[in-house]
């Protein structure tokens, strides 16, 4: 598959691969932009070590819908929109050391049950992270 950029898209898709820290986006944008330049589908997949086939989606879901992040599907939110706010206001206020004492909050505050990995990736998508702070030594 041919793809065709302007002298502008090209500019934006370096500037997207030198700021995205997702390799996999990097890795669909190197596909675009060396395909753009004459590089084969084999040609890539060898240099980026990835399967013809990946390529070949890569530059399809490229050509039809500009896609460059990989979205592996997963569910809606389990929590109804004031639950979430609720949830984030409350994690906002009180801090947990662990993701299961989460899971169980939900589970007895809302009703709702998450999985520990489940959680997480809620947690990542409302913009929550952890730190792990090490004492100094002297």
């Amino acid at each position: 598959m041919k793809v065709t950029l302007t002298k502008q898209q090209k500019q934006e898709l370096d500037r997207q691969h030198g700021t995205t820290r997702d390799g996999r986006v990097r890795d669909r944008i190197k596909a675009v932009l060396l395909t753009s330049e004459g590089w084969s589908t084999v040609m890539i997949s060898q240099a980026l070590r990835i399967n013809e086939t990946t390529v070949r989606r890569h530059l399809k879901d490229y050509a039809t819908a500009e896609k460059l992040k990989p979205e592996n599907g997963g569910s809606n939110s389990r929590l109804s929109a004031p639950q979430t706010l609720a949830l984030i206001d409350h994690l906002t206020d009180n801090t947990y050391s662990h993701t299961h004492q989460i899971v169980t909050y939900v589970q007895s505050q809302f009703g709702v049950c998450y999985s520990v990995a489940g959680m997480n990736k809620w947690l990542h998508h409302n913009g929550f992270s952890y730190k792990t702070e090490f004492p100094h030594l002297i």
